[in-house]
């Protein structure tokens, strides 16, 4: 029972650290555009460019290693486990 109760308690603290830590990466790669847009281009409409950068990046690598979140600390965990029981 105290298993369940941890893996519980772990799941929706990293699900809390996930979530922060992707719509922090979001707002900081929406800022980038903004700025690239401001000194670079300044043509044409500035919220489609936005837009377009962030469905870019909602398909990039970046946003997929943040599910690292959930895979390193069980990678961890379980390795931890292993080497004290079996080793």
């Amino acid at each position: 029972m105290a298993l369940i109760r941890l893996l519980f308690f772990a799941f929706i603290a990293l699900t809390i650290i996930y979530v922060s830590v992707s719509l922090y990466s979001r707002s900081m790669r929406k800022e980038k555009l903004g700025r690239q847009w401001d000194e670079d281009i300044r043509d044409g409409d500035r919220a489609a460019y936005i837009a377009a950068g962030l469905k870019e990046y909602d398909t990039s690598l970046r946003r997929r290693l943040i599910l690292g979140v959930y895979i390193v600390p069980v990678a961890v965990v379980g390795l931890i486990i292993y080497l004290v029981n079996y080793n």
